[in-house]
């Protein structure tokens, strides 16, 4: 028999670890090759791992909820068949003989099942109680050093949204965190210095931006629970329903929100689009929707006004190079998921809408990789799918502003023309601008919006696709 080890891939450039969050096999049950066997969550995306060869599950390596890194082995598959009789041997060219377990092994043995006694009937820590985001490795971590949901609450975070990283949490155990009940420094020797001075000390020193937005989503908000009644559903909320909540309320605590509505006449994109759309199907094998008609819109403003294509760390203006532009999309279980165009100023029109077809495809199957849904620079909403004729968008952090589609209407309009004014039935739809008005001014937001309608409504009836 001949072993095969399913690792966690490679996800992305920037991942280097994703938190196992279910099984989808159990030991002894037969896999085909590209059938999934675990569950994988990031930050950003959830993913399934698939087989690579056909075979018999044999070992669990990880349990849920443990943090695996990229290349480690999650399972073991047994190929070249004969079934699982319930035991597992390794083959790795090794005799499959029986050997006599040294004395020096039963040793080892019995003090990991003592540390694991101890384990065991040590207090479990909670820390489902704060409303504040952890990582699993943050989590992990904090477990395996014995802090508290209320002791990891006070580490100041530098991480984006003031999140705890591994770094923070790594600098406040070396400056001296509690164990046995007392302080240690850096070299293991107990410290003079108290908690109570410590914190004097710190409250002293100037609080930088991050942290204050970290105190700001700290506080706890709280209120009378509600007791259930007859007929009353309670549903808890989702991985990504909890990230979602979390990233929006964050978000308001961090920018100051204005926004800035256009109303457009569409009717030459409404009209082009009828005309052109049969035959750049046939052509394309795409469908040519309106989404990235005004994607193009939108990176054209951008690179008229790069001011708006910028973040904001501390006291400092990020300017991006890069305009990449988000595109939030609705899931099947009403989640949200903001697969992310790169460089999208770089793209024609055929190309844009090959990958906007691409990304919404994918988010609805659960197949995004990681670095598709980082390194935004703007996000677009198109709150008209679903028929708002406007909306009020909240930000996506740490960009500075997000722009809403409204449904496109036909309308009676007032028309303006040499011989006079007269009214005509119109395709109309609003834009909905939202921006940071703590780095962008009323007249930047203003101006960018009414740039991506100028473009719309200068739209070429007669351009080629």
């Amino acid at each position: 028999m001949s072993k095969f080890e399913l690792k966690l891939p490679q996800m992305g450039e920037s991942v280097a670890e994703a938190t196992l969050t279910s099984w989808l096999k159990e030991v002894g049950d037969a896999i085909e090759m590209d059938e999934a066997v675990f569950e994988i969550a990031t930050d950003k995306v959830d993913s399934e791992v698939p087989s690579e060869v056909d075979g018999i599950l044999v070992e669990k390596l990880f349990n849920i909820d443990d943090v695996v890194k990229v290349g480690q082995t999650v399972a073991i598959i047994e190929i070249n068949g004969g079934g699982f009789d319930g035991n597992y041997q390794e083959d790795n060219h090794v005799s499959s003989t029986p050997l006599e377990t040294p004395t020096k092994e039963v040793e080892e043995l019995e003090v990991s099942v003592n540390e694991a006694k101890e384990i065991v009937t040590a207090p479990v820590l909670d820390y489902s109680g704060s409303d504040r985001f952890y990582s699993p490795l943050v989590k992990n971590i904090a477990k395996q050093e014995g802090i508290t949901i209320a002791e990891l609450d006070t580490i100041p975070g530098t991480g984006s949204e003031g999140r705890v990283t591994k770094n923070d949490i790594l600098d406040y155990m070396a400056a001296g965190k509690l164990s046995g009940g007392q302080p240690y420094g850096e070299k293991g020797e107990k410290s003079m210095e108290t908690p109570m001075a410590k914190l004097e000390q710190e409250e002293k020193k100037p609080i930088p931006v991050k942290q204050v937005v970290a105190k700001q989503e700290d506080v706890k908000i709280t209120s009378e629970k509600a007791e259930p009644s007859n007929g009353d559903e309670h549903i808890p909320l989702t991985r990504m329903g909890k990230l979602i909540a979390h990233h929006m309320t964050a978000s308001i605590a961090t920018s100051a929100h204005v926004q800035s509505f256009v109303e457009v006449d569409v009717t030459n994109v409404v009209n082009w689009r009828n005309k052109v759309k049969d035959a750049f199907e046939k052509r394309e094998g795409e469908k040519l929707t309106f989404t990235p008609i005004f994607m193009e819109a939108v990176a054209i403003a951008l690179k008229k006004y790069p001011m708006i294509n910028i973040s904001l760390e501390g006291d400092t203006v990020i300017k991006k190079k890069n305009i990449n532009i988000g595109m939030a999309a609705a899931l099947a279980d009403g989640n949200l998921i903001v697969p992310v165009i790169k460089n999208a100023d770089q793209l024609n029109l055929v190309g844009m809408a090959k990958a906007v077809n691409d990304l919404a495809k994918r988010s609805r199957n659960n197949a995004l990789k990681p670095d598709e849904v980082k390194d935004g620079t703007y996000t677009v909403t198109n709150v008209g799918t679903f028929g708002s004729v406007f909306g009020t968008p909240i930000i996506n952090q740490p960009q500075v502003g997000i722009l809403a589609l409204g449904a496109i209407r036909k309308i009676p309009s007032v028309i303006e023309t040499k011989e006079g004014d007269f009214i005509a039935i119109r395709s109309k739809m609003f834009l909905s601008h939202s921006y940071d008005h703590r780095v962008v001014n009323g007249a930047l937001g203003g101006m960018f919006v009414k740039a991506v309608a100028d473009y719309l409504e200068a739209w070429d009836i007669n351009r080629e696709v």
